[in-house]
């Protein structure tokens, strides 16, 4: 973490307020690709956060998140539609009083939060996630394909 002087708190919320103004845009974009189908040809664009794997099995979407130095109880899952999976954390590191001697410091520790656009629609009962040695794994049901309805003619 740097240290900004007097203006550490204001700037530890213009970080948390632009990390999620990037998830939500991110989110957004990649709603964008997965409707289209062009998402799957596209390299991750992300620089920072988890990384993530996300396979779609018969029954089954899995997501498996990268959370280093997050605990289990500071996670936190939300279906906000039945394509979109937000992940939030809190991944925690050591407090060091001092930064001196530091040639490279690319851990980093904060809160984060990242959207997933799935791949299917997919519904919140008989979903299941697991946490351990940092890597998150969440298995949600795909819902069933709404089918069309016979039209009788008057």
């Amino acid at each position: 973490m740097v240290r900004r002087g007097g203006f550490h708190s204001f700037w530890s919320d213009f970080d948390e307020m632009m990390n999620e103004m990037r998830a939500e845009m991110e989110g957004r974009f990649q709603s964008m690709l997965t409707d289209t189908g062009a998402g799957k040809y596209l390299p991750a664009l992300r620089t920072e956060g988890p990384r993530v794997d996300v396979c779609a099995h018969e029954e089954e979407v899995v997501v498996v998140a990268d959370l280093p130095g997050a605990e289990k109880e500071d996670i936190s899952l939300r279906l906000v539609t039945p394509r979109m999976l937000e992940i939030s954390a809190v991944q925690k590191g050591e407090k060091e009083d001092s930064e001196e001697g530091y040639y490279v410091r690319e851990r980093v520790y904060g809160r984060m939060k990242r959207m997933i656009a799935l791949p299917v629609d997919v519904k919140e009962e008989e979903a299941h996630a697991s946490f351990k040695n940092g890597v998150l794994e969440v298995r949600l049901k795909k819902a069933e394909a709404q089918k069309g309805s016979v039209i009788s003619i008057e």
